[in-house]
């Protein structure tokens, strides 16, 4: 039973965080060669994914803390960070003479990749609460413990990616452009898939 549960968080997991994998790779390549960038983007994982926990266990024993209909505003939190980040590539690249091939100096922060983590996750949440509210305190225990352990195995996986010569390479030239580029669309399918500002 409990070896069937195992199976089902991780597979659960996998689906609903797969593209949590690219993001991550993109904040470790902008992390890259700056100390302590990494704990902060393990540090802010964990806080963001601890959040939607939170709120997904909270919500599967009745006391939602949010409204369904406020889960789509929060597409705001990676929109603005994209923008900032944006902003910011654009600064650097005026500053350095418009050089393409260097990111911007600052790495990211564990508050950044919590908010993003945490706003990329509203669907997470809509999928788990069903799942814990059948799966009663043991199986919801079971499927935090997993959801946690595999948090460190996508960090893992995309400090990997953000490491292999050719991808490096690719994210070292153009990740200051790809982050923004991905943290707007994020935001902006989170605003769009939840019919946010009537959209």
């Amino acid at each position: 039973m409990t070896l069937g549960i195992i199976g089902q968080a991780a597979g659960l997991f996998a689906v609903t965080n797969i593209d949590d994998i690219l993001i991550l790779a993109l904040f470790f390549a902008q992390g890259a060669g700056r100390r302590g960038s990494t704990r902060k983007i393990v540090l802010g994982q964990y806080l963001g994914f601890a959040a939607i926990l939170a709120v997904a266990v909270a919500a599967a024993f009745g006391a939602t803390f949010l409204p369904e209909s406020a889960i789509p505003y929060l597409g705001l939190l990676p929109l603005a960070l994209g923008l900032k980040a944006a902003r910011q590539a654009w600064k650097h690249r005026d500053e350095d003479g418009g050089d393409e091939g260097e990111a911007p100096r600052s790495g990211p922060t564990a508050m950044a990749v919590a908010a993003v983590t945490f706003a990329n996750g509203g669907d997470n949440i809509g999928v788990y609460v069903p799942v814990f509210a059948t799966a009663g305190i043991g199986g919801m225990s079971v499927y935090a413990a997993v959801f946690l352990i595999l948090v460190a195995v996508w960090c893992f996986a995309g400090k990997f990616f953000a490491t292999r010569p050719v991808i490096a390479k690719a994210l070292a030239r153009w990740g200051h452009i790809l982050l923004p580029v991905v943290l707007i669309a994020i935001g902006l399918l989170i605003l769009i898939e939840g019919g946010a500002f009537g959209l």
